[in-house]
This record gives C-alpha cells, sequence and structure tokens, in this order.
C-alpha cells in the first residue's frame, strides 16, 4: 500500500482543520493539498505546500517590467506573452513543494535536475521498508536498437517470466541480507549507513521536493514527454494534474509553447521559408545533417 496508515491519519486530520489566511490561495490547488495519488505500484506523490498562482506571475511580471506590459490587456495575454519569449523570474513567483515516494532509481535521474531544494528519508537513521518496484509485464522491453537510453520491443513468453523472476528474487533475497545484517539479535550487527549499500535500486525511497514553477516547468518538459523513461514520467504526468489545476493559465501556455510548440534552427527556418514558396527541400539541399533532418520532418510532418 503507498500510503501508511499513520500517513493517512496525517492526511485526514490536515484535512480536517483547515487554518483561515490572508495569503492568495489558489482554489484549484486547495483540492489537492496533502491528498496522496498513487503512482506506479507503492509510490505517490501528495502536495504539502504551495506559494502562489496566475496572479501572482502577472504581478512579478507588472513589478518587473512596467509600462512595457501594459499592451498586453488581461492576465492570461500576459502570461503567454511571458511564455512566448522565454522570460523565467515572473514564473519563478510560484512554489510547490512535493512529498514524492518513489524507487532509487528513478530518484537518482529526477536528481538531476538540481534546481530544487531536497530532503530525502534518511536509510542511515532509518530502516526502509520492504517495498520495491516491479514492473507490469507489458513495461518490460528489450534495449532499443536506434535509442541507446531507451526501449524498444516488449519481451513475451518465457524471457519476460524468467526477467520478473530474477527481479522479484533478486530484490526479496537483498532485502533479507539486509535485515538480517542489521539485526543485533545474538550479534553486534551492522551499521544502517553500511548495510544499505546491499539494498537493490528498484527499493523506495520517500523525499519532500520544493521547485519554483519555472523550473518545474522545466522538468514537466524533459520528464513528461512521450521519449522520456516510462517510470519518471508517470510521476511527471501526475504532477501535470496538479498544476494544471493550481495555475491553469500559465500551464495552459506552458502545453502551447512548450509541450505542443518546437524550436526551429535559421536552417530549418530557412526550409521552411523555401517550402512555401513552392521549393523542393531535401536533406541534401538543406545544409542539415541527417539527425537534423530527420527530427525537422518530425516537427513539419
Amino acid at each position: 500500500m503507498p500510503i501508511t496508515p499513520d500517513q493517512q491519519a496525517e492526511i485526514d486530520e490536515l484535512r480536517a482543520n483547515p487554518k483561515p489566511t490572508l495569503r492568495a490561495v489558489a482554489e484549484g490547488m486547495e483540492g489537492h493539498l496533502y491528498k496522496a495519488y498513487d503512482v506506479l505500484d507503492h509510490g505517490f506523490i501528495r502536495v504539502i505546500d504551495y506559494m502562489g498562482d496566475d496572479a501572482a506571475i502577472c504581478q512579478a511580471a507588472r513589478v518587473s517590467y512596467g509600462k512595457g506590459t501594459k499592451s498586453v490587456q488581461n492576465d492570461e495575454g500576459l502570461i503567454r506573452y511571458l511564455m512566448r519569449h522565454w522570460h523565467s523570474t515572473p514564473f519563478e513567483m510560484c512554489e510547490i513543494k512535493l512529498h514524492v515516494k518513489l524507487p532509487v532509481f528513478v530518484a537518482r535521474q529526477w536528481i538531476r535536475h538540481r534546481t530544487a531544494n531536497v530532503n530525502e528519508y534518511s536509510a542511515r537513521y532509518s530502516i526502509l521498508d520492504r517495498e520495491f518496484y516491479i514492473p507490469e509485464p507489458d513495461k518490460l522491453a528489450a534495449q532499443s536498437v536506434i535509442n541507446n537510453q531507451g526501449r524498444g520491443e516488449a519481451l513475451t513468453g518465457e524471457e519476460a517470466a524468467r526477467v520478473l523472476e530474477y527481479l522479484k528474487g533478486d530484490a526479496a533475497r537483498c532485502y533479507d541480507h539486509y535485515a538480517e545484517m542489521i539485526s543485533d539479535d545474538g550479534q553486534q550487527g551492522l551499521a544502517r549507513e553500511l548495510a544499505r549499500m546491499n539494498l537493490p535500486a528498484n527499493i523506495y525511497t520517500q523525499w519532500y521536493w520544493k521547485v519554483d514553477l519555472h523550473n518545474l516547468f522545466h522538468f514537466l518538459r524533459l520528464r513528461a514527454d512521450s521519449h522520456a523513461q516510462y517510470e519518471i514520467r508517470v510521476y511527471a504526468d501526475e504532477i501535470c494534474k496538479v498544476v494544471a489545476d493550481w495555475v491553469p493559465a500559465a500551464y495552459g501556455a506552458f502545453e502551447d509553447y512548450r509541450m505542443g510548440g518546437a524550436t526551429l534552427s535559421s536552417k530549418a527556418i530557412d526550409c521552411v521559408r523555401r517550402m512555401l514558396k513552392g521549393e523542393e527541400v531535401t536533406q541534401e539541399t538543406s545544409g542539415m545533417s541527417k539527425g537534423e533532418w530527420r527530427e525537422f520532418e518530425g516537427i513539419i510532418g
């Protein structure tokens, strides 16, 4: 079960005792506060706290840019302008703090986004729970033949069954040895900070992760993308749902310009102009490499 009884009791108590505040609140986010949303087999995300809303972004932009934004008639238009022109500081006025439970190997990929504040559950002081991420059979895939860091076709039959048994058996055996090593029943017991080295990368950890909206959008642009690894993408997808309710105007602009948009090089723009004039452009005449041309074709269809 992703949420322990103690954690659920804490959530119930917090939601049952709302406190008055003079600060601005986002009604959409208020409905998400403290609730846990399941991810993978034992993971979750939940919002612990947040600051700001769409109005906070506009307030900061108008202070910062003054007369330069007076031609923008409404908040949504201003937010789209800021997103379109890659302004960042107004979006940094909003922050969110999440409690995330995730496999260690996902955490190691996630932590590459270094523009956040993180405090992780310590296996030096505490004993990790016996919970491991075991993929669903349809998520077991062979190495991609065209992408060195991606997956190819799903494993089938006996091979898939064998891999699942390895994952389950190895995880259980490693944890058994971990528990045996730290036990002080009839022995000194190995220090937790040493015993943890034997735990597998699919064991679950937890952390508090606080980030501003600008850097969160960067995280989501990479991790909610269809090319991202499935195990981190499902977390990003769940966070997207929360952010859409928190700052709907900003998230709408993010979807339009970052998730659904594309950046073209000067060579690519030149090719588009030539195509619009009726010229037949090929990779050989484009001035682009084969990889660039393949990506360009993917953008223009």
